[in-house]
């Protein structure tokens, strides 16, 4: 009997169903392509398949269901690949993005199943109703500019991991168009979460912005809106809202000034948002949602991210707003609860206005608030959701940022949120889910199976275990929407992409046997003799994760932000001169006072780590984390003497170079956490031996770090694999470019020699100020 995909070879004829959903003529043109440009495409009414055809339809009425097919009756998403004897073959789905995914497993994972298997029809139900991409760091966020990305590449590919959306707002510029004075940082956080002014306007900010600028946002926007309906995926768009506008529209309406949000130490001008407590204002944010859905009719969310990067809700109780704001929200001198009460409906009634200013255009528009930041305001925010306002977590139990989850190895751990570590979902969020959902309202929940927040720059590294343990959670306990947080890595970055791999087997299969696809998977990509050994490396990139206690949260998840990579990482800071520091200190996130310039343990007023824990986080890396990784090195080499195929040579190159440059990764993140051990374990003692040991150690972390450089140098300059992310723009206090290899030759240069610097941090640093050296604290 033949197979599937031999009897698709078959096909003369290629019938679409619809004329207005697009992911139809999308498979029916890459059917085409498979078959050699042998097949005509025609458009048909209808679901019969005759023999020599196959049927491409989405099929959304509820009421034909049964007809198709008894099994389907009462069931809610669905695909079918159906060839009954002396038929055609029909592809069918439920939704548009599912059509798509299904052409790809029709294509790929089911291609060598007899054609016999699919006489009564193949049925697959997805694991979750949607998926979607949230923060999409190479579509619109703060790697947009990353070099030889292919936008159609990447909606394709999320198309084909099973996505149900796209985020589409992004900016079309590297930069943002907000500027701040010399020195400042606040600014460059306008680069990402693009609000809704950056697209549209309304009548009362019509001309604050050139209609240029907002014109082409409003293309790149619209683009990335086309090439998801293309694939059959909705549109969506993640704003930081309400965020702050320009002076010259505050000087215009000063009675409309609603909160400051810039962040005390990363800005050095003023900040304010308009209050949305004023019902112009509202009106205002009303009339851009609906000119932006007039534009975009398909956009089905928009996601508010707030209280952060010059954005925040008015009198609630978190950065970078504080409780302050307009006159218009609460009387000035009440109470703690009665300001919390008061934010929260004034948020909940903002939501509500962009909910239905969208509804007037799509009648299924929804919101979601992150809420993470509210959790004074928590509680009266929840008894207000109701339909089609919703909510973004990573958690229903936490109110706040302080996770309710532990590190999955080290109870002493201090902070995973955000990061694959946060790996578990447990059964105490299934009735919090559920009391929502009796409000009509729903949950999507943060997953992190890439880069952002886990290994940024590095591209493709493998810790399946950790993306199954949550996958497999949310599945249990009923999330109706997982949120890859990050979204995507096109193929062509990594095309050994295990843990995207499984998103999209798990997708198919909740009750998927994790070993069995591993090996299957590997074995597809490196020949059955050397798969065992390629999952092996799989598990040991996995366990290394599990190993690494995360020291200092903020310099793992946003390393790029710190230049870790780049910067000289010796016992005196300041023994380098500001004029040598100042190739990465112009891309730091450290305004010229943040004491993060010249001491590692500090950001922001933040106390990141203390040496004690520094010291027990070295212990735990040194004895649990690098063991694993050096076995992954070991074993590849010995994988590489083995391969006797091009292709198992290529994978295990590809994997390789990744190992390698995570091996240096982890490497300056020990060092860094050694740093702190060191240096403030010196100063906060006065005992010879305690002094001596730190010494020593920071030595051994100097030489080191020196060593490991070296080594990252090396890869940079001889590795063909595309191991980290880095733009064809410029660089920016996000990403990386393609001189990061003289960067790193400027560190190891000005590293030599300050082995044995006495340990040093000025005390006073923060209170520098220009003309004023003299002032102590």
């Amino acid at each position: 009997m033949p197979t599937i995909i031999e009897a698709l070879a078959q096909t003369k004829v290629i019938h679409t169903t619809s004329t207005s959903i697009q992911v139809e003529q999308t498979v029916a043109h890459e059917l085409r392509q498979i078959l050699g440009g042998r097949a005509d495409t025609k458009h048909a009414s209808g679901l019969i398949a005759p023999a020599g055809s196959v049927r491409v339809a989405v099929v959304q009425e509820r009421g034909k269901w049964r007809s198709i097919h008894p099994a389907l009756d009462g069931t809610k998403d669905w695909i079918m690949v159906r060839m009954k004897s002396g038929s055609g073959i029909e592809l069918l789905a439920s939704r548009p993005h599912l059509l798509y995914y299904g052409f790809t497993m029709l294509t790929e994972d089911w291609k060598t199943l007899e054609a016999g298997e699919f006489t009564t029809g193949k049925i697959l139900h997805p694991s979750f109703r949607n998926l979607r991409p949230v923060y999409d760091l190479f579509l619109t966020q703060h790697a947009r500019t990353v070099r030889n990305f292919n936008r159609e590449e990447h909606v394709r590919n999320l198309a084909r991991l099973g996505f149900s959306h796209a985020e589409v707002n992004g900016l079309a510029f590297a930069v943002p168009f907000e500027r701040g004075p010399k020195g400042e940082l606040l600014h460059r956080f306008y680069t990402y979460c693009p609000s809704l002014d950056q697209f549209v306007s309304s009548r009362l900010n019509k001309g604050i912005y050139d209609d240029d600028y907002l014109q082409a946002n409003l293309n790149f926007l619209k683009t990335n809106a086309a090439l998801a309906e293309k694939y059959g995926l909705s549109p969506g768009i993640v704003c930081f809202e309400p965020r702050s506008v320009p002076d010259n529209l505050l000087e215009r309406y000063p009675m409309l000034r609603g909160a400051r949000v810039d962040h005390p130490i990363r800005s050095w001008h003023p900040r304010y948002n308009l209050s949305i407590a004023h019902p112009v204002v509202r009106e205002h944010y009303a009339e851009m949602m609906e000119n932006l859905l007039r534009e975009v009719p398909a956009l089905d969310y928009m996601s508010v991210w707030s209280n952060d990067s010059g954005a925040g809700f008015e009198y609630t109780n978190s950065l970078y707003v504080g409780r302050n704001g307009s006159g218009y929200v609460i009387r000035e001198w009440k109470g703690d609860t009665e300001i919390a009460e008061a934010a929260a409906n004034n948020l909940v009634r903002f939501m509500k206005t962009l909910r239905d200013a969208g509804r007037k255009v799509n009648p299924k528009f929804r919101t979601l608030i992150r809420l993470e930041p509210f959790w004074v305001e928590h509680d009266y925010i929840w008894k207000q959701l109701d339909d089609g306002l919703d909510v973004e977590v990573s958690s229903l139990l936490t109110k706040g940022w302080k996770l309710a989850y532990q590190h999955p190895k080290y109870k002493e751990a201090r902070e995973i949120h955000g990061t694959a570590l946060h790996n578990r979902f447990v059964d105490a969020e299934k009735p919090v889910i559920e009391e929502l959902r009796k409000k009509k309202s729903e949950a999507d929940v943060y997953f992190n199976p890439g880069t952002v927040w886990n290994h940024e720059p590095l591209l493709g590294i493998p810790f399946p275990q950790l993306v199954h343990d949550k996958l497999a959670d949310m599945a249990k306990q009923g999330v109706t929407t997982p949120c890859f947080n990050g979204s995507t890595t096109p193929p062509s970055f990594a095309p050994y992409n295990i843990n995207q791999e499984l998103v999209r087997a798990f997708q198919a299969d909740s009750n998927l046997d994790l070993d069995a696809f591993l090996h299957r998977k590997a074995a597809e990509w490196i020949g059955e003799p050397l798969a065992a050994d390629l999952v092996k490396v799989w598990k040991h990139s996995d366990e290394a994760y599990r190993s690494f206690p995360l020291p200092i949260w903020i310099y793992s998840s946003w390393g790029n932000w710190y230049r870790l990579a780049t910067r000289p990482i010796v016992p005196n800071i300041e023994a380098v001169s500001e004029e040598n520091r100042e190739y990465y200190e112009k891309f730091l996130l450290a305004t010229s006072h943040n004491r993060c310039r010249v001491d590692f343990r500090y950001d922001v007023g933040f106390d990141l780590v203390d040496p004690a824990h520094a010291h027990h986080c070295l212990k735990l890396i040194n004895r649990d984390l690098f063991p694993e990784i050096e076995a992954a090195l070991k074993l590849l080499r010995h994988m590489k003497t083995m391969a006797t195929t091009d292709a198992a040579a290529a994978c295990i190159e590809d994997t390789t170079d990744r190992m390698r440059a995570l091996h240096c990764w982890y490497r300056t993140q020990r060092n860094v956490t050694a740093w702190v051990a060191g240096v403030h374990g010196y100063l906060e003692t006065k005992d010879r031996k305690v002094k001596k040991e730190s010494r020593k150690l920071l030595k051994e972390m100097v030489l080191d770090e020196i060593a490991n450089t070296k080594e990252l140098l090396v890869l940079w300059e001889t590795s063909k694999t595309n191991w980290m992310i880095l733009s064809d723009v410029g660089e920016t206090t996000f990403i990386y470019y393609k001189n990061f290899g003289e960067q790193l030759k400027r560190k190891i240069a000005l590293m030599k020699g300050h082995e044995n610097d006495e340990p040093y941090v000025d005390p006073d640093f923060q209170w520098r100020v220009p003309g004023f050296t003299d002032v102590k604290s």
